[in-house]
């Protein structure tokens, strides 16, 4: 029978009060990263039960965290640190560990991660250059997706403290990871998934506003290269800006109520007027109104993220991204000129035509929303299977129920599977575990998907304890959520 060889989990945001996986104090929003949270301890309670059905007991499976790991734009450091921390306790604790190796590929929220890897990486080569004076590449914005990974320098010391665990390296690869099999017919790829939406290319989109005959980059790693700065200082270190974070995140939350935000931003324009404009009540009047109508200009733009997009598991935004990051946008070409995207780009720059792979599947997370289906992209000969391994943040007041987690799981032969832990709903008893895969109707799920389907029993723990867990997590942190909304910034 077939054996768990990774697992792969998404938008953990350790650190982030909203978090389900960063533990509460008692009756309180206030983190307490002393203890691992309920929803974690039994999340991994799961992940233990499906691994002691290995076949092989020899051979531990490889841990896949693609993206948002951590939270360090929206809360502090050492919170996000600490979670993670307890996180390792129960995985990898003395004699019990899961698994032999943890690949971590960062995302938008923990990308500042990515920059201490790779400017790590970057000091060591020029410590190795020689003779004096010799000439250096210039910095790499990506790794390869199949070889070369880069250690990351925080993760890798935070898991070293542990005994046990000082000889573990944590292998960084951005943005994409690939697993290939031997004959390379089968290839899986992960990838976080901010590079599906708009808002993260936008220094790309500004380049081609100001400078005639410019386009988007086909190429991965000139799309990061142009991107990295933005990516990083908003989305991904403002966690770090003290009070001024703080209050970022505040306004971030009060993204949730339209009401609540728009009013923000009146008082908001009303102060700029007052402060900066033309003297006289009237003046100020017409300034606040047409900074107003600016505001609600930014406010339609920020709405339009894909994680406030309830009802459908991508925008119309982000599935044209999926096409694009896949099969390349209009007028969008390689240095060759070919039309391709960026992930097929950079498989054949590696030596691996996306034509030559018989099956592919695309994993990856960031919208919040798992979903599974097949995907038909130009670029590759046969439908191409598409996981999303949603997410463990409480993202709104009110229950979405298409906002849930996920746990991916992949056996040698790389089929795929899908552990899809909850979905937000108002009804206690809609919560439970399912496994589901991305298959057309009427085919038949593959031996891995049965094997994985019968070892879940929601009637059993730890099954049953996970989803009454998940369910009062998100009731709390729900509540906390509409308490901060509605209070002053």
């Amino acid at each position: 029978m077939p054996d768990i060889h990774y697992v792969a989990l998404s938008d953990l945001h350790f650190g982030a009060a909203t978090s389900l996986l960063t533990n509460l104090a008692v009756a309180s929003d206030q983190i307490d990263a002393s203890q691992p949270s309920p929803v974690l301890v039994n999340l991994v309670e799961c992940l233990r039960r499906l691994i002691e059905h290995n076949d092989d007991q020899t051979r531990k499976p490889t841990l896949v965290l693609h993206g948002d790991l951590l939270e360090l734009a929206l809360a502090d450091d050492h919170d996000a640190a600490m979670s993670f921390e307890r996180f390792i306790d129960l995985i990898m604790d003395h004699d019990r560990e899961l698994f032999d190796q943890i690949i971590f590929i960062p995302g938008n929220h923990d990308h500042h991660l990515w920059e201490t890897a790779r400017e790590s990486q970057y000091v060591d080569y020029i410590k190795a250059q020689k003779p004096w004076g010799a000439p250096w590449e210039s910095p790499w914005h990506t790794t390869r997706m199949f070889s070369d990974p880069v250690r990351s320098y925080f993760l890798t010391a935070l898991v070293q403290r542990r005994p046990n665990l000082k000889n573990l390296t944590i292998q960084t690869y951005y943005p994409n990871f690939g697993l290939l099999s031997p004959d390379r017919k089968r290839c899986v790829v992960f990838h976080h998934g901010h590079f599906v939406e708009t808002i993260y290319l936008l220094m790309s989109h500004l380049k081609t506003m100001l400078f005639h005959g410019s386009s988007i980059p086909a190429e991965i790693w000139n799309l990061e290269a142009e991107n990295f700065a933005w990516i990083d200082f908003f989305w991904s270190t403002l966690g770090r800006s003290s009070a001024v974070g703080q209050g970022v995140s505040r306004i971030y939350e009060k993204l949730q109520n339209e009401e609540q935000f728009k009013q923000l931003l009146a008082n908001l324009a009303e102060s700029l007027a007052k402060q900066y404009g033309l003297s006289g009540k009237w003046a100020d009047f017409v300034e606040a109104k047409a900074l107003e109508k600016a505001m609600d200009l930014v406010y339609d733009s920020i709405s339009a993220l894909e994680r406030n997009q309830p009802d459908r598991p991508l925008s119309k935004d982000a599935e044209q991204g999926l096409y694009g990051y896949m099969d390349g946008l209009k007028n969008q070409k390689t240095s060759q000129g070919q039309v391709m995207g960026p992930l097929p780009n950079q498989m054949a720059d590696e030596k691996l035509t996306a034509k030559d792979v018989d099956h592919f599947t695309f994993v990856f997370g960031h919208t919040h929303k798992p979903f599974e289906a097949n995907r038909n992209f130009r670029s590759f000969p046969n439908w191409v299977q598409v996981y999303n391994s949603g997410g463990w943040v409480v993202d709104t007041v009110e229950r979405q129920k298409l906002h849930g987690g996920a746990v991916i799981l992949i056996d040698e032969n790389l089929e795929t599977t899908s552990l899809r832990m909850y979905n937000e709903s108002e009804v206690l008893g809609d919560y439970e575990v399912k496994v589901q895969t991305a298959t057309h109707a009427g085919d038949f799920p593959g031996p891995f998907h049965q094997k994985i389907a019968k070892i879940v029993d929601n009637a059993a723990s730890p099954w049953k304890d996970f989803s009454q867990a998940v369910a009062r997590g998100i009731s709390v942190r729900s509540q906390n959520l509409k308490t901060r909304i509605y209070s002053a910034v």
